[in-house]
């Protein structure tokens, strides 16, 4: 036997072989026969090639990958790791040759193909580190910091914990790991979601590797040799949410030219040499294919980097509206040249929770919360990756470069944490990872977690759905509490907010005299105060409570007083979501609902006029018809709102389906898949993906565990090869 490939009736793939390398060249190789388009845009957006394909709308992409050295940072990984740990480098190849293998051979490609032009290119050695770095660069949301300082120069200092908030969320998850003391078992259970944007084919594909070292489920990223994030080897499973940790920083450059290239200023008050070159960037037509060829324009890209890090905006002539300014980016492979790949195959190889620990240690990014259970009752609950030492003005804003005192320094020991009354959340709020990153996310989802959790004192693998999909919107207290105070000023209010949260003290305003309310506004009133708080797709009070939320959310991003912050500065497209003002006012609405004061804003004045225009025009059905799942597809197709899934749960939700109150419903970011690891039986434990295994329309497998996902079910876990179908031998 060299490989053997079987699949299960959910067409996911389980691989056996002799050796690891022949396992992953396998996995490469069903991979590339699976997601061919979606490998090449990958590879593509790793290098910074898309926009050759994909045309104008992914330039802003590609300038920054370019700018930004992804492949060049990719590139120095791999030739160090070979130098370090040349059994990992050599694994990292054969998953490598499989993917071309796979390529070449694809003798059914996915339609999308066809329709850009594109021929599957070859994928080189560093590739799969290129993929992982360009999906990971903005998790740690450096953006954030163009934000408060974009609203601190426009709104003052305390604008910055007004509007502290997880969004526009790249990334999120949760995660809980309850002991076997709470179990039917006797024996752990980890479960939880990866909430990111939803892609389609999705971001984490579903598979089985085993060999005579290792048998291994998880959830692998096409592309990336092994199971990084979530798996279980039968002894052991572990399982991460992102720890909302800063380990990116932002420096402010001062550039000149001269006659030998560009100079930056340093920290020493010297000017020093940057590195420059320029590259070019094919951009496709608009027309698209044409004839068989496809319409190409070249955009020149200068590409500078100085002793912090590549220039990621601006330049010596500042930003595109002629404002003086440059922005390098400091992240940590490209310091270290290590994108913690070493943690790869001892994580498949681990039989223990000490073996989990120990190949953490050599993690990097993203930063991640960990938790880990065997069947021996040993447990895990941690910190994984990189964090540098530096000062905490780095972790708010650009910082400037040539000031002394912004150095990285070393790295933070990343912290330990235990479980409390048998039951460790994770669902990134501020926990063990509070030292090392400066906004989390708010404490609903944990706290709901933790509530249902405390509700049995024994839980089985087959109870976690309920929690998986659980739609109690705890946030929606800051807006129900001042409409309340509409009708009866008296209201008690239940400001429940995280001490240590970043939030201004509690003080609703107290309305101003007003006329009385409508009777219909009245009535909406009187509905959503008796509301449940739960935003189940068929609920008409879910729905109007989402529209007088957005009505509130647009009437306060269009208030003068927060007008100058509505124009974001001219850094690149890719950056502009993180500055948009009516997001950041979405997202931080409870905060801006519950501060004792809001810049003279009648807050009062303004539900009531959003309630009013609500009560005028109510939703006519229920969440469900106007949240619906907008999957992002590096080609978009022909689907309408109207033919997208109905989706319950909202932002806060454990069951986080992100909308974008005040722009629209729909929703792009949510659980990217589901899972319960079960300890005692690994083939009592479940999964789900939201769309299929296979990346290749019209396959049977392309959209058929969408009805499980929508209906919060979950998959079997098959690890028994004999009652698997063989499809191949390679």
């Amino acid at each position: 036997m060299s490989a053997e490939t079987y699949r299960d009736a959910w067409g996911i793939p389980h691989l056996r072989a002799d050796s690891p390398h022949e396992l992953a060249r396998a996995q490469g190789r069903v991979t590339a026969r699976d997601r061919a388009w979606q490998l090449e845009v990958e590879r593509h957006r790793a290098q910074g090639t898309s926009a050759a394909f994909l045309g104008p709308e992914a330039l802003s992409w590609d300038r920054l990958a370019r700018r930004a050295r992804l492949a060049d940072t990719a590139r120095r990984c791999f030739t160090a790791l070979e130098r370090k740990d040349p059994e990992t480098a050599a694994w990292g190849r054969a998953y490598v040759d499989g993917v071309n293998e796979g390529l070449a051979e694809n003798g059914r490609p996915a339609p999308e193909f066809a329709r850009t032009g594109l021929t599957p290119g070859q994928w080189e050695p560093w590739t799969p580190l290129g993929v992982w770095l360009a999906t990971h660069i903005l998790f740690a949301g450096f953006p954030a910091k163009l934000w408060r300082e974009h609203v601190s120069t426009h709104l003052g200092p305390e604008a910055v914990a007004l509007f502290a908030a997880d969004g526009p969320g790249t990334a999120g998850s949760n995660g809980w790991l309850v002991s076997g003391e709470r179990t039917t078992t006797g024996h752990a259970l980890i479960a939880g979601d990866p909430h990111r944007f939803i892609e389609d084919p999705g971001v984490y594909q579903q598979i089985h590797l085993s060999c005579p070292e290792f048998d291994v489920v998880g959830l692998a990223v096409p592309g990336v040799p092994g199971v990084a994030h979530f798996g279980h080897t039968g002894t052991v499973a572990w399982a991460i949410t992102n720890a909302m940790a800063d380990y990116q920083d932002l420096y402010r450059e001062r550039l000149r030219r001269t006659g030998a290239g560009v100079e930056a200023l340093g920290p020493d008050g010297a000017w020093h040499r940057a590195a420059r070159h320029t590259e070019t960037i094919q951009v496709a037509g608009v027309a698209g294919v044409a004839g068989g060829t496809v319409e190409r324009e070249t955009v020149e890209v200068e590409v500078i980097e100085t002793d912090r890090g590549p220039v990621i905006a601006g330049g010596p002539e500042g930003l595109d509206d002629g404002t003086p300014a440059a922005l390098s980016l400091r992240y940590p492979p490209r310091v270290t040249s290590d994108l913690g790949f070493g943690a790869l195959l001892p994580l498949l190889r681990a039989r223990r929770v000490a073996d989990v620990d120990r190949a953490l240690d050599a993690w990097t990014e993203p930063v991640n919360v960990v938790q880990a259970a065997d069947t021996e009752g040993g447990l895990l609950h941690r910190v994984a990756g990189r964090v540098p030492v530096r000062p905490a003005a780095n972790g708010l804003r650009p910082v400037p470069a040539w000031e002394p005192g912004h150095e990285w320094t070393g790295w933070h020991t990343p912290p330990r944490a235990g479980l409390t009354d048998g039951v460790a959340v994770m669902a990134n709020q501020r926990g063990p990872s509070t030292p090392l990153g400066v906004e989390f996310a708010p404490p609903h989802r944990a706290n709901r977690i933790a509530a249902l959790l405390a509700g049995r004192e024994r839980w089985s693998a087959a109870d976690m759905p309920a929690i998986h999909t659980d739609t109690h919107l705890a946030s929606a207290t800051a807006l129900l509490n001042h409409l309340a105070t509409l009708t009866d000023p008296a209201s008690p209010t239940d400001e429940t907010v995280s001490p240590t949260h970043p939030a201004p003290p509690t003080t609703p305003t107290t309305p101003t005299t007003l006329t009385p309310l409508t009777p219909q506004a009245t009535a909406l009133s009187a509905r959503l105060l008796a509301w449940d708080r739960r935003m189940d797709a068929d609920s008409a009070d879910a729905a109007a409570y989402a529209a007088l939320r957005a009505a509130v959310v647009r009437r306060l991003a269009a208030h003068p007083a927060l007008a100058p912050a509505s124009l974001p500065p001219a850094y690149p497209e890719v950056l502009q979501p993180w500055l948009a003002l009516v997001p950041r006012v979405a997202y931080a609405l409870e905060h801006l609902l519950r501060a004792d004061d809001l810049y003279g804003i009648d807050r009062a004045a303004t539900i009531r006029a959003a309630l009013e225009e609500v009560a005028a025009a109510p939703p006519p059905g229920a969440w469900g018809d106007t949240h619906r799942l907008a999957p992002w597809r590096a080609l978009p197709d022909a689907t309408g709102p109207a033919d997208a899934p109905r989706l319950s749960g909202d932002h806060d939700c454990v069951l986080c389906t992100s909308a974008v109150p005040g722009l629209t419903d729909r929703a792009a970011r949510g659980p990217a898949a589901r899972y319960v690891w079960d300890l005692a039986d690994r083939e009592n434990s479940r999964w789900v993906v939201p769309h299929g295994a296979s990346g290749v329309p019209g396959s049977p497998h392309h959209r058929d565990q969408q009805p499980l996902w929508l209906r919060g079910e979950l998959a079997p876990v098959i690890t028994d090869f004999t009652r698997l179908t063989k499809e191949s031998d390679d």
